[in-house]
């Protein structure tokens, strides 16, 4: 015969809700003090911005968003772009003068537009330098990271776990079965 665990479970939801205040607190704490973490309610409140005002930085997010649509995608791989953005501005007056020009070229509303209407007003400065850099920035960013290449199922650079050809390279579940004397050689 057991004896019940009463005072364990209520020290187990004791400790519980202790850590969920806390965790409540601090996300508080430090989404305060980033002005990306109003913007984005994920992991993304550790990118931290020193050139990009609020406004700035929401204008930003919302052209990324535009320039690489990607439904379901963590908004940190985002922010990552944005901070790699607002890093460059840090690094170049000459940067941080064409960022600050462009965005304001958007308008304030721009990151509140619809889709459609973002679409718009970027096609007429797409040929500008201030949006092939975001683009280009972007692209690099964006695509080259870990958060991203979960989302989309790649699996990293196969060199350092042995290469493709034993890792799924030949694995085409959506072929017939072809027979083991039309196959050829085998590579081992």
């Amino acid at each position: 015969m057991s004896l019940p665990k009463q005072p364990e479970a209520a020290a187990a939801g004791g400790r519980r809700q202790f850590l969920q205040g806390v965790t409540a607190v601090l996300s508080g704490v430090l989404g305060a003090l980033n002005p990306l973490a109003t913007l984005i309610p994920s992991r993304a409140w550790a990118v931290d911005l020193h050139a990009l005002s609020a406004d700035q930085s929401a204008t930003l997010l919302a052209m990324i968003h535009t320039i690489a649509p990607h439904d379901g995608l963590d908004e940190a791989a985002y922010a990552l772009v944005v901070g790699a953005i607002d890093g460059d501005a840090v690094k170049s007056e000459v940067n941080r003068s064409q960022m600050a020009a462009g965005l304001s070229d958007l308008s304030a509303d721009f990151a509140r537009d619809s889709e459609a209407v973002r679409v718009q007003k970027l096609q007429t400065i797409e040929a500008s330098p201030f949006f092939q850099s975001v683009r280009i920035k972007t692209l690099m960013v964006l695509y080259s990271n870990p958060i991203a290449w979960a989302h989309f199922g790649y699996e990293g650079e196969a060199f350092s776990k042995g290469g493709y050809l034993l890792r799924g390279f030949n694995d085409l579940k959506w072929l017939p079965e072809v027979p083991s004397a039309a196959s050829g050689p085998m590579p081992l």
